[in-house]
């Protein structure tokens, strides 16, 4: 028995993070065992822990999943803890000791701001720190506006990049903290050097090149430096007018724009720093550290037909480079970025404004480039001024948070294993320190819509908790100014920015949910209840006695394919947007009357219950006729009303989702709103054949059409690019634009079958209904929740025959549905059946295996009676049709609502023979 994962507030070892309080958290592996009987978590400021700051005893309900210890935090401390495990057999183990350090937290700061005056290069700051002693530790805490990068005697302080990152500049700014005693051990020289940011460059869609900064304009930077000797003293080297100043050979910097630099510039003069006002608070970190998590080599130099040099990279990514260059002094390398080719050319047009490049004038010097002050999303890049280009020269530098995995998908299926790579890139492109929505364009921001959309998917994928805590704290704080308000972008920038709608806003109450079932721990609850409040409260007075909340612009099913125009550029979706926002509404005020119950708030649990049975009556007096019939019909309404239990007549509503798809060839129609339920709701309501054709479907509109097409991330619009591999020309394309890329919740949650369970959240109970398919083969998840280690395996070994594997971590218990059992399975000799009820297994800590025959084929059941465009929208059976009925698939669009069996009677003059062979094929399509 072992203890693992031990975390401080969901993370590991966090170095001056902001904290009100220390939660703790553990897992436990190998244990004979299989739960917890008691636990005991003790603290000290000594890493041997000879002496208790705190010290729980052994507690029978300590939680795994977070335990607050009541100990109160001082400012720039490490406290040092370890916990020990007894299991219901009563093994015993003590985890290893973990640390976590607070930054400055409430205290005053001895340093001053400090700027310079802008003459175009970029400054540096200059301070030489002097050490007399032998030194215990030094830390460095420091905020540098727009971004910054230190260096100590030229190396540099840690390995982040963009610090102090992105937030509402106006309301909080957030100070780092690096561990520098090594650096620091025998003195130096500390530089910092800053560039724009987020804060004093151009940001924004509505910004324009040579636009001045949204937040501020001036160059500014604080920093303490606390030298702590072994002899007990300590001294303090803050910024003050006494630090100097030069300036780099860097000319701009942009996040949209990308940076020059110009190593030809003569060395500057050294300038005195000055002091400058800042009001803004100041306050440790939230943000996680943005990293080089990855690095890529091209896989090809191209000479495209238009006489470029064009580098690809093989997958579109986000984050920097390096390239090594040599060239004669004067020479000017330009260095352009896109995601995808043009009739084998290099295109940067969807970037729209952003030009996203690199300019360098060299000195005549070897040297290694790497932009410090931007990041790009892009796949391929064009190189002007290297003649003699070597691929090997560069280095993509691929930059996203610090997230650790958490599941691990694959599947029998080579193309939705990409799909399933496509979903994983696209998070790591747009979690740079804020969920955006794209990472390449003149756009690159926190959209609401999209992070709430894809916040479930995150949490399968990777650790959350930590980065989305960061962003719903922005969030709040940006309420505070807005009466309540959600911006449909976090952080919002200025006025222009500063609207909001249904769905989008809804985020403030969908994510903590989400992190709070995913998680089990109620402390982001507390955090974010006066914020969920908020927001409900604030649809509720724009609503009034009339429907206000109606009158106002939503964006609805954005980018959905069913608007009745049928206008390829068109955005918003064919559902009413005033049912979506209403339900979404009725869904907030749900999320805060379960939050405040968890919270103990009896009277707004009972006042926010009764707003949700409310908005349910009227939705379903509006938008639900008196014979049950949805009256928003269309793929996403129907959907909704499924997912959210609103019809009084769900088989009507499943009967008219059904012929939806028919109507629509089996293809999807839905946006952002319809398409993170679609599958969902479709496996949950008997049609598990039909989610699984959605899925594969290799046809536009669909996941797999970008997979033929070369997508190695998730598309903004399903029609991005036209199936020749040119771009559409419906005006905003972007080919990393993560929301769709939600499929992957399905797959995890309905395909492998692995769900939390709300009044046991944080997977200490789950429920395991997989659904297998033989067209997908076989699916493998292995997913480290917050509990533990989960794993789900499954293959159909024929249509009829499944192999089941699942594993369930110590101290937790799962529900498993066995798909398709017979009634005489459960009388077999198996670990699995030792509790049944009902049909449910209850299987506590352990591994368990299992191989039978189904009650029915697993997977699409067809035959010559199903309609033909059915049929050939699978690509599997349309290639046994070809066999035995060549040139099927060109069947005109005419014949398609026709039926196989009657289109070969009334077209074909087919033999009865002949029609038996063909329903064959398609029922044998998929036989293994």
């Amino acid at each position: 028995m072992r203890i693992v994962h031990c975390q401080t507030n969901h993370m590991t070892s966090p170095l001056g993070f902001a904290m009100e309080k220390a939660v703790f958290s553990w897992q436990v592996e190998d244990a004979r065992g299989t739960h917890q009987k008691a636990a005991r978590i003790c603290i000290s400021l000594f890493y041997d822990m000879h002496e208790l700051l705190y010290d729980s005893g052994a507690v029978e309900d300590a939680d795994s999943l977070g335990t607050e210890a009541p100990v109160s935090l001082m400012p720039r401390t490490r406290y040092y803890w370890t916990v020990s495990v007894r299991s219901n057999l009563n093994e015993t183990a003590v985890s290893p000791v973990s640390f976590f350090e607070t930054g400055k937290r409430d205290e005053r700061w001895q340093a001053k701001w400090i700027s310079c005056p802008d003459n175009g290069r970029h400054p540096v700051f200059h301070k030489d720190i002097s050490v007399d002693g032998k030194l215990a530790s030094a830390r460095l805490y420091i905020c540098g506006l727009g971004v910054y990068e230190a260096e100590i005697n030229g190396e540099r302080v840690g390995d982040e990049y963009l610090t102090p990152y992105c937030n509402d500049y106006r309301r909080w700014l957030q100070a780092q903290t690096f561990d520098v005693t090594k650096q620091l051990e025998n003195g130096g020289l500390l530089s910092v050097t800053l560039g724009k940011g987020w804060y004093a460059g151009r940001f924004g869609y509505f910004s324009k090149p040579g636009d001045p900064g949204c937040y501020g304009k001036d160059w500014k930077l604080i920093a303490e430096i606390h030298l702590n000797y072994a002899d007990g003293r300590e001294n303090v080297i803050g910024t003050d007018e006494t630090w100097t100043v030069t300036r780099s050979t860097i000319t701009d910097s942009s996040i949209y724009d990308g940076e020059m630099r110009d190593d030809t510039l003569p060395e500057t003069e050294t300038e005195a720093a000055f002091l400058v006002e800042e009001d803004t608070p100041l306050v440790d970190r939230y943000s996680l550290p943005v990293r080089v998590q990855e690095e890529r080599k091209p896989e090809q130099l191209l000479h495209t037909p238009a006489g470029e040099l064009v580098l690809d990279l093989g997958q579109n990514l986000t984050g920097s480079f390096s390239l090594r260059v040599k060239e004669p002094a004067g020479t000017k390398i330009h260095l352009q970025v896109g995601e995808v080719l043009q009739n084998d050319c290099f295109y940067n047009e969807n970037l729209r404004t952003a030009k996203a490049e690199y300019w360098y004038t060299s000195n005549g010097e070897e040297v290694l480039l790497e932009p410090k002050f931007t990041f790009y999303g892009y796949r391929y890049v064009k190189v002007e001024g290297i003649p003699d280009l070597k691929k090997d020269d560069f280095t993509a530098l691929v930059l996203y948070s610090d997230l650790p995995g958490a599941g691990k998908l694959t599947t029998g299926n080579a193309k939705v294993n990409r799909l399933i790579q496509n979903v994983e890139w696209g998070q790591k492109g747009n979690f740079l320190d804020v969920p955006t929505d794209c990472p390449q364009r003149d756009e690159r921001l926190g959209w609401t819509g999209d992070a709430q959309v894809f916040s479930a998917t995150a949490c399968y994928l990777t650790e959350s908790y930590a980065f989305y805590r960061k962003y719903l704290h922005d969030m709040g704080e940006e309420q505070k100014d807005l009466d309540g308000m959600v911006p449909d972008i976090v952080p919002s920038l200025d006025k222009r920015y500063q609207s909001t709608a249904g769905v989008w806003g809804d985020a403030a109450c969908i994510i903590p949910w989400n992190l709070y079932c995913f998680y089990g721990d109620r402390t982001i609850l507390e955090e974010q209840f006066e914020s969920m409040k908020a927001w409900v409260d604030y649809i509720r007075r724009k609503d009034g006695d009339h429907h206000g909340w109606d009158e106002q612009f939503q964006y609805g099913d954005w980018l959905a394919l069913d608007h009745p125009s049928g206008a390829a550029d068109q955005c918003l979706g064919g559902t009413d947007e005033r049912y979506i926002a209403r339900i979404y509404y009725r869904n907030s005020a749900r999320i805060v009357a379960k939050a405040a119950k968890l919270l103990g708030r009896k009277a707004e649990e009972e006042e926010y219950n009764s707003l949700a049975d409310r908005l349910t009556e009227e939705i379903r007096t509006e938008y639900f006729s008196p014979a049950g019939r949805c009256c928003a019909d269309t793929q996403t309404g129907l959907v909704l009303a499924l997912q959210n239990d609103l019809s009084p007549d769900p088989e009507k509503c499943r009967t008219r989702l059904a012929e939806k798809l028919r109507q629509s060839n089996g293809k999807l129609q839905t946006g952002f709103v319809g398409t993170p339920f679609l599958c969902h709701v479709l496996s949950r309501n008997g049609m598990e054949g039909q989610a699984y054709s959605l899925l594969l479907n290799e046809e536009y509109p669909g996941w797999l059409y970008e997979v033929n097409l070369g997508a190695t991330t998730i598309w903004e619009r399903w029609n991005s690019m036209n199936p020749d591999g040119s771009v559409s020309s419906t005006g905003m394309n972007s080919f990393n634009h993560y929301s769709y890329g939600s499929i992957a919740r399905w797959l995890c949650a309905d395909a492998a079958g692995l769900q939390p369970v709300e009044d046991q959240p944080g997977f200490r109970t789950v429920v395991l209904s997989p659904i297998p398919d033989a067209r997908l083969g076989k699916m493998e998840l292995e997913y480290h929740s917050a509990a533990g280690r989960y794993s789900v395996f499954w293959k159909t070994r024929d249509m009829n025959t499944l192999h089941l594997k699942v594993s369930i971590p110590f101290d937790c218990e799962a529900m498993l549905y066995l798909p398709y059992a017979p009634e005489e399975l459960f009388a077999e000799e198996n670990p699995l059946f030792q509790e049944v009820a009902d049909g449910v297994c209850y299987l506590h800590a352990g591994d368990y295996e299992i191989t039978y025959h189904t009650t029915r084929p697993m997977g699409i059941c067809m035959s010559a009676d199903d309609f033909v465009h059915v049929l050939l929208a699978d690509k599997v059976i349309t290639r046994a049709l070809e066999e035995v009925l060549p040139g099927i698939s060109n069947t005109p669009d005419a014949l398609r609502n026709k039926s196989l069996r009657q289109l070969m009677i009334e077209r074909m003059d087919a033999t009865e023979e002949l029609i038996e062979k063909a329903d064959s094929a398609v029922k044998n399509a998929y036989a293994v």
